[in-house]
């Protein structure tokens, strides 16, 4: 899961991503996903005892093989999308608008699961190394999400230079591992400690197969992100992308069969309060410093895998919100380019999850592939119509591909809701179809609202007369379209005071131009003012322009706004009015007026 704001910017060339920094940026959970996904195997085939852990390798083995199926069919999905989007891209092309809320539906799943499973890994990672600490868990979970949802809402951005020195101690850490545990002939620190999986062993089977599989499946999310961020690479964008691709396909591959041979090798078991991984250490390393490294390289990557969320949902939500499918709130930034909604719904989202699971890393793993293989299913299935309609060279084959990924993603999102279903499952189950009503409730309000303020046909009767000069205030009117909201606004104001003029502001780089010809089009008698988006902010250029062209004056303000009927559609308009109000009422001479028009 990443930042999906690069499907719509991109960065200069001489700044975009190459293949080492796409990793670094990019694929932080995909690489962080090596410190629990193994445990989740263990933790199931150790209910059958030494015959389960066994099975370790084969179980891991089948997992790379669903790894190699998805970096070859996203490799796919880049070609194919350059623009970058992923899943959500893809459906919104090719399966209909409902199938692209259920993948954005997958996505929010996924990076409110990102947050809460990597923030409690990495702290039982440090508390694997600190015992002392366990009993505090769950605080230390919470205080590190409060810390890193602070970080982001003070807009503190990230670098993908800078995630390259933890990621490459991280990897350099695991690879350090699997080579030292295979030279060692036995391990150097044995952990002792009681056994975290019940006492009453079940035998070898299918269903207990299936189950690991599903578990270890947790493993493979991140592997989608580089597909989301393809206009962030350097040039040839396609080419880089698909690099990353391979080479977060390679390193995952490797890390995970390396501990697995590992698990068997040292016939690691679970232990309460002390993870998998840090078990392995211990064998491959001892109890140095090698030891600390390895462990702090773990608690770190994986807060910065957590982090990776924050420049993801609150995007993904704008981008929503734009397309009328999430209240318009959180398309409204802050000042330090924030989108504080998301933020805040992804902090309070995941504190939720935290608490519920008791910061117990392992109650989360099992919610964590379902959304995945959504998002993956639909994204190979998007393609197997995307090479049906193309039929460019080698399409059979490409083709056979992704319909042979879909089958597996399908298979395993199924077997993975079935067999984690009573072990918490059923939550994401539940909660995926009804992200998609509410976003599909939530479109057809807005499309109500945007029948209340339809565009103004050019055949209505014009704008009223300007009443007789006199009036000595001046009287701005804030305008975001050529709608009949705007049309009722500006008559309000021309029955204030004889000198009107409507203001603009062009947020987000906006189409000026288009604006301009529009309103000369409706041909209102009142003057247009065209204001830069300065601080992302419709307020701070309003009331910059109202002080500081019209100092001394007494000005009228009206803000016009629709009024929804009622319940929970009263969240659904954005706060830009309270925000210019909230600018303009420190200024003096200046008085804001409020037209609601109710929404029939």
């Amino acid at each position: 899961m990443t930042d999906l704001l690069s499907s719509a910017k991109t960065e200069p060339k001489k700044r975009g991503l190459t293949v080492p920094t796409g990793l670094a940026g990019l694929s932080l959970d995909a690489m962080a996903s090596v410190s629990y996904g193994p445990e989740a195997i263990v933790l199931v085939l150790a209910a059958a005892g030494g015959a389960g852990l066994g099975l370790t390798v084969p179980v891991t083995l089948a997992i790379a093989a669903l790894l190699a199926v998805l970096v070859a069919s996203y490799r796919q999905v880049i070609a194919a999308f350059p623009d970058g989007g992923g899943a959500y891209a893809v459906a919104k092309a090719y399966l209909g608008r409902r199938t692209s809320l259920t993948a954005a539906a997958s996505l929010i799943v996924d990076y409110v699961l990102n947050v809460a499973v990597s923030i409690a890994a990495g702290i039982a990672a440090l508390t694997s190394a600190f015992p002392v600490l366990h009993g505090y868990t769950v605080e230390i979970c919470l205080a590190v999400l409060v810390g890193i949802t602070a970080l982001n809402m003070l807009g503190i951005t990230e670098s993908a230079r800078a995630f390259m020195a933890p990621t490459v101690v991280f990897v350099a850490g695991i690879m350090l591992v699997i080579v030292a545990g295979l030279v060692r002939g036995t391990p150097a620190v044995t952990v002792t400690g009681s056994a975290a999986v019940p006492a009453d062993l079940q035998t070898v089977g299918v269903l207990l197969l299936l189950k690991a599989f599903s578990s270890g499946c947790a493993a493979l999310t991140g592997v989608e992100a580089i597909a989301n961020a393809v206009p962030s690479f350097r040039a040839p964008r396609v080419r880089r992308a698909q690099g990353a691709e391979v080479a977060l396909g390679a390193l995952l591959g490797v890390m995970l069969v390396g501990l697995a041979v590992l698990i068997e090798k040292f016939q690691v078991h679970p232990i309460e309060g002390t993870t998998v991984l840090s078990q392995l250490t211990s064998a491959a390393l001892g109890d140095g410093i090698g030891y600390y490294i390895v462990q702090f390289a773990t608690v770190v990557l994986l807060a910065l895998a957590a982090n990776t969320s924050y420049g993801g949902l609150p995007t993904l939500t704008r981008i929503l919100a734009d397309d009328n499918c999430l209240p318009h709130r959180f398309a409204v930034s802050s000042r330090r380019q924030v989108y504080r909604y998301g933020v805040l719904t992804l902090g309070v989202s995941a504190g939720v999850l935290l608490i519920g699971a008791n910061g117990e890393m392992n109650a989360l793993v099992p919610l964590f592939a379902i959304g995945v293989f959504v998002g993956f299913t639909i994204a190979q299935a998007g393609m197997v119509r995307h090479w049906l309609r193309t039929r460019g060279p080698g399409w059979r084959w490409r083709l056979a591909l992704n319909a042979f990924g879909t089958t597996l993603t399908f298979a395993a999102a199924i077997i993975t809701a079935a067999m984690k279903f009573t072990e918490g499952a059923w939550l994401v189950v539940v909660i995926l179809p009804t992200l998609v009503v509410a976003m599909e409730r939530v479109r057809r309000a807005y499309h109500r609202i945007g029948e209340s303020r339809r565009a103004v046909d050019d055949s209505r009767p014009g704008m009223p007369a300007r009443p007789q000069p006199g009036a000595a205030a001046l009287v701005v009117v804030p305008v975001s379209e050529v709608s009949e909201l705007s049309c009722q606004a500006l008559s309000a104001a021309m029955s204030i005071g004889r000198d009107v003029v409507a203001v603009h502001v062009c947020l987000d780089g906006g189409p000026a131009k288009a604006f301009t010809k529009a309103w000369e089009a409706w041909h209102p008698d009142v003057r247009l003012v065209l204001l830069e988006d300065s601080d992302a902010t419709v307020g701070g250029p309003v009331a910059r322009y109202v002080r500081e062209t019209f100092p001394g004056r007494r000005k009228v303000v009206v803000i016009a706004e629709l009024d929804p009927p009622g319940g929970w559609q009263r969240v659904l308009p954005s706060h830009r009015s309270q925000e210019l109000e909230k600018q303009l009422r420190r200024q003096p001479d200046t008085v804001v007026c409020h037209l609601r028009v109710p929404v029939e």
